[in-house]
């Protein structure tokens, strides 16, 4: 999947796990060697950033690798075909702003009436391509989130980045919408367009849903954070749930470089197979896919 990405709180503090000391540092030192994550916490409110991560931002990310640590006794369909994307970037906008500003920029929560979803859930999202036949996946989480310092609150536009990143990937004619629960910053809902069958417009909808989430500050200056979703795709066939777990290490700069760098990330997206497949048992613990990425964010001039 190609970044992660999301937004609001609902008390003035934010009650963020710190994970086991180096734990998720030690994770991503350790890709491709992969365990599910088990110092998180129930999501409460939400992920707050530093104060260096405020403005806005287009983005880079890439997919450097991608593993299929169960293979090949389980390989998820699509897995391969996803090689092409490798060291093929794509760019979005997005923007980090203070927690009582939000109220002025995010779009109202409403959702439309959908009918005949028909989800693929094997492929991450963020790898999908405009113009594509396949479905959209339920492997990809549209988020960003952490914490920042001083007087004011940073969180992360979830609802413009999420917009921005699934527009990018798909097409602008694909994806209606992104909202966000105005009522918990953890409930995020892509809703997008398909052609059916019957050649008319479906509409299709995908919910996001940050159920645990930890933090790490390191000693050479990365914020590290790990959330884990659940997403769930609604439509006409029975509903299908996965759990992806996502890790991001974020680090400021010290000098913005020539080509106006000034923060660049690592992540690794973790895929794990849902209760509903056959192969579930098989899996245990194990994630069936894992897909790592280079993000690099270069300021926005308003100017």
């Amino acid at each position: 999947m190609k970044l992660i990405m999301i937004i609001c709180m609902i008390f003035l503090s934010v009650f963020c796990s710190d994970a086991t000391a180096g734990e998720l540092n030690q994770k991503l030192s350790n890709f491709p060697e992969w365990e599910k994550l088990n110092s998180v916490q129930p999501a409460v409110g939400d992920l707050i950033y530093p104060e260096w991560m405020k403005g806005e931002w287009e983005v880079k990310s890439t997919l450097v690798d991608l593993v299929a640590p169960l293979a090949p006794d389980i390989v998820t369909p699509g897995f391969e075909s996803n090689r092409q994307y490798l060291n093929q970037p794509i760019s979005f906008k997005v923007r980090f702003i203070d927690q009582s500003k939000l109220k002025n920029l995010a779009p109202s929560y409403r959702t439309p009436k959908l009918k005949n979803l028909t989800p693929s859930y094997r492929t991450p999202l963020s790898l999908l391509r405009r113009g594509e036949k396949e479905d959209v996946t339920s492997q990809t989480p549209l988020s960003f989130t952490r914490r920042g310092a001083g007087g004011e609150v940073i969180i992360a536009d979830r609802a413009y980045n999420g917009l921005n990143l699934a527009r990018a990937v798909l097409g602008e004619n694909t994806v209606k919408a992104v909202k966000v629960d105005p009522n918990s910053p953890n409930r995020q809902i892509t809703f997008l367009r398909s052609e059916c069958n019957q050649r008319i417009n479906c509409d299709r909808q995908l919910v996001s849903i940050v159920k645990n989430r930890a933090t790490e500050n390191t000693a050479d200056g990365k914020f590290i954070t790990a959330e884990v979703f659940e997403q769930l795709f609604k439509g006409s066939s029975v509903p299908y749930i996965n759990t992806v777990e996502s890790t991001t290490a974020y680090r400021q700069l010290s000098k913005v470089s020539s080509l106006n760098l000034a923060i660049e990330a690592n992540q690794v997206t973790a895929v794990y197979l849902s209760s509903q497949d056959p192969n579930y048992f098989k899996a245990v613990n194990k994630p069936v896919a894992l897909y790592k990425y280079r993000l690099e964010f270069f300021p926005i001039d308003k100017g």
